[in-house]
């Protein structure tokens, strides 16, 4: 029964980061990139506008649960004897609560909350350059966290591939789920 909820846990653990890592990657490949065709004074408000919904029921799991269940799902890997897992879901939980949510909150964030004040300069070279000083910063922290999030994605599933190496010995089954 132990492994049942550590197996549930890890897959857990690789949805949500694997929704947060994802979410970052959209803004890097396509958010930013439609935004810089915009007119840059409909950037800053279509900007505005995602800052002032995002913080909402639907990203809150994604965004703060990683750590928190990465977390739970290394203490049940120690219960159960699964040391490697336990090794990649700890390092997996520090390298997102650091790279991701710390940073986000740390840098992204307050540029968020400055732009969120900001009046939409109506001059056309001012909007732009308001813009550029925004999103060149904002991409490039963005950068950073979709690939420290996108490791964490990574180190989770190689804690989910160490559970179920856990699992093969103990259960009696081979890796393609018949008895030995």
């Amino acid at each position: 029964m132990a492994f049942f909820f550590l197996y549930a846990a890890a897959l857990g653990s690789l949805v949500l980061t694997g929704l947060i890592a994802g979410f970052f990657y959209a803004y890097a490949c396509s958010v930013m990139v439609g935004f810089a065709i915009l007119d840059p004074r409909t950037a800053i408000a279509a900007m505005q506008a995602i800052n002032a919904t995002v913080r909402n029921i639907y990203f809150a799991p994604a965004f703060f649960g990683p750590p928190l269940i990465l977390a739970i799902t290394t203490v049940l890997a120690m219960r159960v004897g699964a040391r490697r897992a336990a090794i990649w879901f700890g390092t997996a939980s520090g390298v997102y609560l650091l790279g991701g949510l710390l940073l986000t909150m740390r840098i992204n964030v307050p540029m968020n909350e400055a732009l969120a004040v900001t009046t939409i300069p109506q001059d056309p070279a001012e909007a732009l350059r308001l813009w550029a000083d925004y999103a060149g910063p904002w991409q490039f922290w963005n950068f950073v966290r979709t690939v420290v999030s996108t490791l964490a994605l990574v180190l989770t599933g190689l804690g989910l591939l160490a559970v179920q190496g856990a699992l093969r010995p103990s259960a009696g089954y081979s890796v393609a789920g018949r008895a030995r």
